[in-house]
């Protein structure tokens, strides 16, 4: 009776080790799977992506996958520059949206309108009145959200300043931009792309603080640049909608 109770904890022993494999082979297999990169983001990561000091003079050229590889040595990325839309609609509301969970960076965060970056070619390098990045914009807003040009003419989006943040998303992705903060108020038509957006919706100014006030409790997700704008200036801007030259700072670069 011994013998056969002391053979029934071996077979049990072994059968828990073979479980055991099984689930941590079955683990590795989904961890491998959730952690490969979408392949239309993957595509992304070539273009060339504009370098620049910390004063926003541009110093040459890198892709997107390297300017968003976090450097070991002080863990921070590449230094480029990127913008961000806001966009109201006619009663003042904001467009935010919230990223698709095939994003490299901060998936299924809540951002602002749009966040992306100029590239480094001469249509979007064009400094004078940040004509480049308002270009880059345009085409975002078409990309992601489906927004027509015509929609959003060049002369109605609004180069209100730019901030300097860095933000971490894990060991190895991450963002540190000279954020261009681009204003606009139109009404317009949405068509968003899945792979970059999975929902949106327009709030009020108290609609948008509740959101973020209540963010850890309802376990929702902000992306760091919008957490760190709308500390710092966002309502101020937005109280001034309807006199944003009032909002303009092009001299100097807010450090968030």
């Amino acid at each position: 009776m011994f013998t056969f109770c002391r053979s029934a904890v071996v077979v049990q022993r072994k059968l828990n080790t073979f479980q055991i494999t099984n689930l941590l082979n079955s683990i590795t297999k989904r961890t491998m799977m959730t952690t490969k990169i979408n392949e239309v983001q993957e595509s992304y990561l070539k273009e060339s992506c504009i370098l620049v000091d910390k004063d926003d003079n541009v110093i040459g050229a890198e892709s997107k996958k390297n300017c968003h590889l976090i450097d070991k040595t002080d863990n921070k990325c590449l230094l480029h520059r990127a913008f961000s839309v806001f966009l109201f609609n006619q009663s003042g509301e904001l467009l935010i949206q919230q990223r698709s969970d095939a994003k490299i960076t901060f998936p299924g965060y809540w951002a602002n309108t749009c966040c992306s970056h100029p590239l480094s070619n001469p249509g979007e390098l064009e400094a004078e009145g940040a004509i480049g990045v308002k270009r880059a914009a345009q085409r975002k807003l078409k990309h992601e959200l489906g927004i027509e040009p015509q929609q959003v003419p060049l002369d109605d989006i609004h180069y209100i300043t730019r901030v300097h943040y860095s933000a971490p998303y894990d060991k190895t992705w991450g963002e540190h931009e000279i954020d261009y903060i681009l204003f606009t108020q139109k009404e317009v038509d949405l068509c968003p792309e899945p792979n970059e957006v999975q929902n949106y919706k327009y709030v009020s100014q108290e609609q948008m603080k509740e959101f973020l006030a209540n963010a850890d409790a309802t376990n929702t997700k902000i992306s760091p640049w919008l957490q760190l704008i709308a500390k710092s200036h966002l309502f101020e801007w937005w109280t001034n909608l309807n006199n944003l030259k009032s909002n303009f700072n092009h001299g100097k670069i807010l450090r968030l």
